[in-house]
């Protein structure tokens, strides 16, 4: 049931970008979503944090990888907690969203779409915050701020982060554009979820 509501709100949103999503971004960038209040009102019903982005690529790229990384202050954890890969060309959406579980403890849900001609692909998935616990523990999230070149590789989209401690600093612009040198930046966060895309031939 929660996936295909995600579903249903990825194409709705889908619909709604095509017809006016940001047709000033430069070729092969990728950039926030300026989204009306009614789009805003529709992800704030199914998710605590979502995030929209569009992009625009030349023919030489064909598909997209998308997916989440996981840090405990600082440091990788094993594989990606989920991904996928999909064909895309010219301009697209991708739409990533996270919600608490109500049915397992310290759980949260993340579902990406990506919307490109009228087709949409998504993956769902599911991570376990702390086994601590996450009562006392802060929350901020982030994404990037000004359009970003995909021609360089890997790209952060997002990020969600959280503490015990009550100091939550915001990520930088440099952040996105490369976290290992910038990884100082969430080493004092219990969990960092980072929403990376690859586009490629």
């Amino acid at each position: 049931m929660k996936k295909l509501l995600f579903v249903t709100i990825v194409t709705v949103l889908a619909l709604t970008l095509s017809a006016c999503g940001n047709s000033s971004l430069k070729a092969n960038t990728i950039a926030e979503t300026e989204l009306t209040e009614r789009e805003k009102g529709i992800l704030s019903t199914t998710s605590n944090q979502s995030f929209v982005f569009d992009y625009n690529i030349e023919s030489e790229y064909k598909k997209v990888t998308i997916w989440i990384e996981k840090y405990e202050f600082g440091k990788l954890v094993d594989e990606p907690i989920g991904g996928m890969t999909t064909e895309v060309k010219d301009k697209g959406s991708i739409i990533f969203t996270a919600f608490k579980s109500n049915d397992t403890q310290n759980q949260t849900l993340f579902n990406v779409g990506v919307s490109n001609n009228g087709d949409t692909g998504s993956f769902n998935t599911s991570d376990i915050i702390s086994s601590n616990g996450t009562d006392g523990m802060f929350i901020s999230w982030g994404n990037i701020s000004e359009a970003i070149d995909i021609t360089n590789g890997e790209v952060v989209l997002a990020s969600i982060c959280y503490s015990q401690g009550s100091t939550m600093a915001s990520r930088t612009l440099e952040f996105y554009r490369d976290v290992e040198g910038h990884i100082h930046e969430i080493k004092d966060y219990d969990v960092v979820y980072l929403l990376k895309s690859k586009f490629s031939n």
